[in-house]
């Protein structure tokens, strides 16, 4: 990705995720905004195409656009409340949580909170969830017992992009820490 789609990516990933009032766009119940009011009140040079280019660009596919182009949205991360209308699913048995090593004791206190988001990000392997880590500081992985939570009743979610998505995970099913 360049940087300049770095940089509309971040804006989109604030104006989508986090603040859409301020620039004073409204997100729908499940996160869509328009795409033509978004460009209209974004401020910066953005155009259909160039979304379209960010959105497909993406290695972390962040963002979707709906099926006509109309509308945009961020796949998950969000700290404001949206539905994204994600079906609670079976994990695999391990999941895994990239964090930096200067959070494991209150991870070790409290578990996995989902902090300003809506929920704790999970990754399917550990590779994935060590690069999370890295852009917190020294990094470290946690692996999660997914499956055995699910069967005790935690929602899980696999969002658009691949990313597992759920409330909290209790410090008791964080099995293993790896630095």
């Amino acid at each position: 990705m360049s940087e300049h789609h770095t940089e509309i990516s971040k804006f989109l990933s604030f104006v989508l995720r986090h603040k859409p009032e301020a620039i004073g766009l409204e997100l729908d119940p499940e996160g869509w905004a328009e795409v033509d009011t978004l460009i209209a009140k974004s401020g910066i040079p953005l155009t259909p195409a160039l979304l379209r280019d960010v959105v497909a660009s993406s290695d972390k596919q962040r963002f979707a656009l709906s099926a006509d182009g109309l509308y945009i949205r961020a796949n998950q991360g969000h700290s404001i409340a949206v539905n994204l209308g994600l079906e609670a699913i079976e994990p695999p048995e391990w999941l895994y949580h990239g964090t930096a090593t200067r959070f494991l004791d209150s991870i070790q206190l409290q578990g996995l909170r989902p902090q300003n988001r809506q929920h704790v990000h999970l990754s399917a392997d550990p590779q994935t969830a060590r690069n999370v880590g890295k852009r917190h500081g020294q990094p470290t992985v946690l692996t999660v017992s997914a499956l055995l939570l699910h069967r005790e009743g935690h929602p899980f979610f696999r969002s658009r992009n691949g990313v597992w998505l759920t409330t909290h995970v209790p410090q008791d099913a964080i099995s293993e820490l790896s630095s």
